[in-house]
């Protein structure tokens, strides 16, 4: 992000990183599956057959318990018909109308979808089977004004296993630290268009990460169910605690608004028209060739509030949008993070052999999470970095396509037309030789596939040629003590052009620069 940085510097103000929305799960995991809720029902003594009026007894005192405190202060208690109504903005209304700054604004309750246990009869057996199933049941959402976090909700299951979910914002959050430390800013929704001390205001973010989560969020769980110790009495379980989605924002922010319109089109365009399937991957740190088996989608929509490009790798995505005419913001989502990597031992042997396993959900391992988010929302920043916001195509490609000399003799025009010269730019321009540069067999491999072994020697002079003439024209550098080439600035930027001026139609382009 360096790079980006340092060209938009004289027109940004500062950078800031951090959490955006986040979205965690708590599972009591020894009654999360059928067997583990039969050894809770015969601990209780509760025959099947008396399952729906125990459990109905006990989910009747969960949602007495879980409203008694907004009874107490004279909160609202509102009911929903539809679970598609907008909760968040109900709640908003609410705690402006009623002016609150902290504490408990509204529960707002609804009949939604969930996964829960009912008694069923077995034909085959003629007994009666506990089931786990698809049913509905009510839901209450919690809404505070957190002394910590700012606005954010908690929600519980009011039935059997009692799943809860809490989403919390990291750019509310940061609002909280800075009051207490006395930064000023101005913020808009979840977004700072100015902050007094960038620096000091990310060393606050950067104190997120530290939080000890099990005992915050145990902390908001007995408000949602104050009675769970008396449920589960001499049955002791507590609640797993897992992030089902993290957002992980990079906000760069400029002194103007006509700072950022002006490359932020270019930008789209770059984005559009550019990143490839195997660019997408490295930004969310797969490799090319690897055994990624989810589907790669690149997004584009022109919102009310601005444009928004997004890449979708599988449930994980990468996206780019201004905020507020004046932050320019990438993101990193993470919705499933098996296919990325954590240095631990196993679950169960703390003290084990580390190695490089799979991220897990729980909240263990966030940091991870958090630092995989930075290092793809770098790697984004990093190739727009590349997009040029201001020399003419014309201009760019003028002079490579003319010939020239190399070592005294003459070099031929690269013809950005041929298919010949189109395949080369794209080859050199493969997301996988970024890092470690490439070969005269890497390219081989992808120019020339299906060669026969007698031919390979042939095939790797032709390929010298290219790298000849690709030098002469300052397209590419030798790596230093090595037989591999690296891409230069200027090679970045009129591969660029000219993948662009291939890839784009005129619909796209008379979208993008309208």
């Amino acid at each position: 992000m360096k790079r980006f940085i340092q060209r938009f510097s004289d027109k940004v103000m500062g950078v800031l990183n951090g959490f955006d929305r986040l979205v965690l799960r708590g599972t009591l995991r020894p009654i999360a599956y059928s067997r583990g809720m039969m050894g809770f029902l015969w601990h209780r003594q509760v025959r099947l057959s008396e399952f729906g009026k125990y459990v109905y007894g006990v989910c009747q005192k969960v949602r007495c318990a879980s409203l008694q405190e907004a009874e107490e202060l004279g909160r609202p208690i509102v009911y929903l018909r539809s679970s598609n109504t907008d909760k968040a903005k109900v709640a908003e209304e609410i705690a402006l109308k009623d002016g609150i700054k902290e504490g408990l604004i509204t529960v707002i309750s609804c009949l939604e979808p969930c996964i829960g246990y009912d008694v069923a009869g077995n034909r085959e057996t003629k007994r009666l089977e506990l089931v786990q199933r698809q049913r509905k049941c009510l839901f209450l959402y919690h809404y505070w004004m957190h002394p910590e976090f700012g606005f954010m909700n908690a929600r519980i299951q009011s039935w059997f296993p009692f799943n809860i979910q809490i989403c919390l914002n990291g750019r509310e959050w940061l609002a909280r630290q800075m009051d207490r430390t006395g930064i000023r800013y101005r913020q808009t929704e979840n977004c700072f268009t100015w902050i007094e001390n960038t620096k000091r205001a990310q060393n606050l973010m950067d104190r997120q990460l530290e939080t000890n989560w099990k005992r915050v969020l145990d902390q908001i769980a007995r408000k949602l169910n104050p009675i769970h110790q008396e449920i589960f009495s001499n049955f002791p379980i507590q609640y797993y605690w897992s992030t089902f989605q993290s957002e992980w924002a990079t906000d760069v922010m400029f002194h103007k608004q006509k700072d950022l319109l002006t490359i932020y089109r270019p930008f789209v365009l770059h984005g559009i028209t550019h990143f490839s399937s195997g660019d997408v991957m490295r930004f969310l740190g797969k490799k090319v060739n690897g055994h990624f088996l989810g589907e790669i989608v690149s997004d584009f929509k022109n919102r009310p509030e601005g444009i928004r490009i997004k890449h979708y790798a599988g449930k994980n995505s990468v996206k780019l949008y201004d905020k507020q005419g004046t932050v320019l913001r990438a993101e990193t989502t993470i919705n499933d993070p098996k296919d990325f990597k954590i240095f631990r031992p196993k679950e169960k042997e703390p003290k084990g052999t580390r190695k490089w396993r799979p991220l897990r959900r729980g909240v263990a391992d966030l940091h991870r999470r958090a630092q995989i988010s930075q290092a793809s929302n770098e790697r984004y920043l990093e190739a727009l970095a590349e997009a040029d916001t201001s020399i003419p195509l014309g201009k760019l490609l003028e002079k490579i396509c003319q010939p020239t000399h190399w070592k005294g003799k003459s070099v031929r025009a690269l013809h950005p037309g041929s298919a010949e010269d189109l395949n080369l730019v794209r080859a050199i321009n493969h997301g996988e030789f970024v890092l470690n540069g490439f070969s005269n067999s890497d390219l081989r491999k992808l120019l020339f596939p299906n060669v026969p072994d007698n031919d390979k020697k042939h095939i790797s002079s032709k390929v010298t040629r290219l790298f000849r003439m690709l030098r002469a024209h300052h397209l590419i550098r030798k790596i230093s003590s090595r037989n591999r080439y690296m891409i230069t600035e200027k090679g970045r930027e009129i591969t660029t052009a000219i993948l662009t001026a291939h890839r784009i139609t005129l619909a796209q382009l008379n979208e993008a620069v309208a």
